[in-house]
């Protein structure tokens, strides 16, 4: 349990003499992607591709992002099943939450009932208006600046922890930040999603949400899905090292959220929220 590299055979190739191509054959470092099943109350509701470790985490982080709990002590206990792996030794690829009294436990249709893939965070939902679950938070009221310039260093600091993705290069990475530019906790992942909701699930557990003037910094774009996930969570500003997909801009704008992408010292982009910025266009 808790095994997030591999090493692996590898040929490593170096191309710069084209005619004296150099071979050299030796272990590599990768990140290990393994399945995780949620279960409620034994119930199957999804299978994630995630890099082991912070499990419960991110079973909390998904069912409060998914709008299928409202906090953390909607939950009474989690427990790793010891499913068996090929080799006969438990894996800890199952975890299965238990809801406290009176929660209603979700309905069939309100969540991922199909394998979720690392790439994909929305693969398999029931429909098109499950994705757009409303948030108990009302993040446009939340007034808290930032300044553009701690903003703007929050990926150098974000990549520094990244202790993972030094040995593999293959994991994305999501910190939770105070707008004073404050680490308060990081996760790597081979999914994007599934690093924002172990964030959230460890915010959750430390009964810190919502989360009124943070700032959710993620290592690669900003898709829809975090964009909504940061909503739930009641974290009024996004910064991607990347580019965000129009939906993300969409629903930021409609939500009263900042979204910022491309944030790479010294520069930037806004594409919601600038105010948030003391930026006035």
């Amino acid at each position: 349990m808790g095994r997030v590299t591999h090493r692996t055979p590898a040929h490593h190739v170096d191309l710069s003499d084209p005619a004296a191509p150099r071979i050299a054959s030796r272990p590599d470092t990768v990140a290990v992607e393994e399945p995780l099943e949620i279960r409620v109350g034994g119930v199957s509701l999804a299978v994630t591709m995630r890099t082991p470790g912070d499990d419960f985490d991110l079973a909390i982080g998904f069912l409060l992002t998914e709008g299928l709990i409202g906090a953390a002590e909607d939950v009474r206990s989690l427990m790793h099943c010891q499913d068996e792996g090929e080799d006969g030794l438990p894996t800890y690829n199952v975890v299965d939450v238990t809801l406290a009294p009176g929660v209603t436990p979700p309905a069939a249709n309100a969540a991922r009932q199909s394998y979720i893939t690392s790439s994909c965070g929305i693969c398999g939902k029931a429909s098109i208006e499950a994705i757009t679950t409303k948030s108990r938070y009302a993040v446009a009221r939340d007034r808290a600046p930032v300044d553009p310039r701690v903003l703007a260093a929050m990926p150098t600091t974000l990549r520094a922890h990244q202790k993972v993705f030094d040995r593999t290069g293959g994991l994305h990475a999501a910190g939770l930040f105070t707008a004073e530019g404050e680490l308060l906790v990081l996760r790597e992942d081979v999914g994007r999603h599934n690093a924002v909701d172990k964030v959230i699930g460890w915010a959750a557990r430390e009964d810190r949400l919502p989360l009124t003037g943070h700032v959710l910094c993620v290592s690669g774009r900003a898709s829809f899905e975090l964009t909504q996930k940061a909503l739930m969570a009641g974290i009024p500003t996004l910064a991607a090292v990347s580019a965000p997909s129009s939906l993300a801009v969409d629903l930021a704008t409609e939500a009263g959220m900042t979204l910022v992408g491309f944030v790479r010292d010294p520069k930037l982009t806004v594409y919601s929220g600038p105010d948030r910025l003391g930026i006035r266009p």
